[in-house]
């Protein structure tokens, strides 16, 4: 195997979209995606019975796009790269079965890897930023998961600093927006309506941030208590025969959200001493939140780095090029004793590996 640029198909199936990925080193060579986002639509959320279906349906033929794309042959491949979690467990899956029988035809390593820090490894394929430095503080912001992560090497020292207790800020999102009757996802839908807003009409809650927090629960998220707030808001504005100015709501909610999680990402790359913020995770394409972050980070003296947005959201390549940075290091790939685990801590980079370096 070429250890300095290997080439990796990455296949990543933890919510609604199926995504293969095909790298060469850090060098990105394809990245195919396949969404179920429409199927979801009529639910208003992410149906995982509806995911895994969709994914054995899209599996194969985003397979033979990205390497159509790409130009490669399966048999050129150096390895195979395969979320293990975390995930929607039916849907990881289909790309956990799929990836062990490419691995066991091929006669190909095969490495098993963490969904969160995939997020991060994303920033490698941007061609244009300057080599990623540790250490490195990681804001990883997505449908599911809102995470905040020291990272101190991307292979083999991933610490994490604090989590979501209850609704991620994409779950957020979407909840505030069908309560305001607009639809899924809710993400961009925010965006658009409170491009029009006020983000200081209304004074929403910022969880899990009073001093008393501060001990327990100082990088970790809560967005339940925002999203009650804002409907018992709209509810007042309703018993009180008021109309409710959706344009306001959605801004002043997305400010709240925005102001919780850049305020405990600065906060803790000061008391860590690093002055580096990763941003990761679909979410990071909302425009308020990278212009909140990049502003005051800048005046905290902290360096933003974003990956190409279309690497943001979920995607085979960021697993690919995580699988990569592995065999670079000379780690040995992983068994075939692993299976799917939704809830697959952020620690646990690689699952399943020989323990002897490749």
């Amino acid at each position: 195997m070429n250890r300095e640029e290997p080439l990796v198909l990455g296949i990543e199936t933890s919510c609604d979209e199926t995504g293969i990925g095909i790298v060469r080193g850090r060098t990105l060579l394809s990245n195919t995606i396949a969404s179920s986002m429409d199927e979801h639509a009529r639910f208003g959320g992410v149906v995982p019975e509806v995911a895994a279906r969709a994914h054995l349906e899209a599996l194969q033929p985003a397979i033979e796009a990205a390497l159509a794309e790409s130009g490669v042959a399966l048999a050129d491949l150096d390895a195979v790269a395969v979320t293990s979690g975390p995930g929607l467990a039916g849907a990881l899956m289909v790309g956990v079965g799929a990836a062990k029988a490419l691995a066991v035809a091929l006669g190909t390593p095969l490495y098993a890897v963490n969904h969160l820090v995939g997020h991060i490894a994303a920033d490698l394929l941007d061609a244009d930023a300057e080599p990623l430095e540790y250490p490195t503080v990681a804001l990883l912001v997505s449908g599911g998961h809102t995470s905040l992560l020291l990272v101190r090497d991307l292979t083999s020292d991933v610490e994490l600093l604090g989590e979501t207790v209850d609704d991620a800020a994409g779950e957020a999102f979407d909840k505030v927006a069908r309560i305001l009757g607009l639809p899924y996802p809710g993400g961009p839908e925010i965006d658009r309506a409170a491009a029009s807003g006020d983000p200081r009409a209304i004074r929403f809650p910022r969880g899990l941030s009073r001093a008393s927090d501060m001990d327990r629960h100082r990088y970790d998220f809560s967005f339940s208590g925002l999203k009650t707030a804002v409907a018992r808001w709209i509810e007042h504005q309703e018993a009180a025969g008021e109309p409710v100015p959706v344009a306001d709501v959605a801004a002043s909610f997305r400010e709240a959200v925005v102001d919780v999680l850049v305020t405990k990402a600065l906060d803790a790359c000061v008391r860590h001493g690093v002055p580096r913020l990763l941003l990761g995770g679909g979410v990071i394409a909302n425009r308020r939140l990278r212009e909140v972050a990049l502003e005051r980070a800048d005046a905290a003296g902290v360096a933003v780095r974003i990956p190409p947005l279309s690497l943001c959201t979920d995607n085979g390549s960021m697993i690919a090029a995580l699988a990569a940075e592995l065999i670079r290091a000379g780690r040995q790939p992983s068994t075939l004793a692993f299976g799917a685990d939704s809830t697959l801590p952020v620690t646990e980079i690689q699952v399943a590996a020989g323990s002897e370096p490749a």
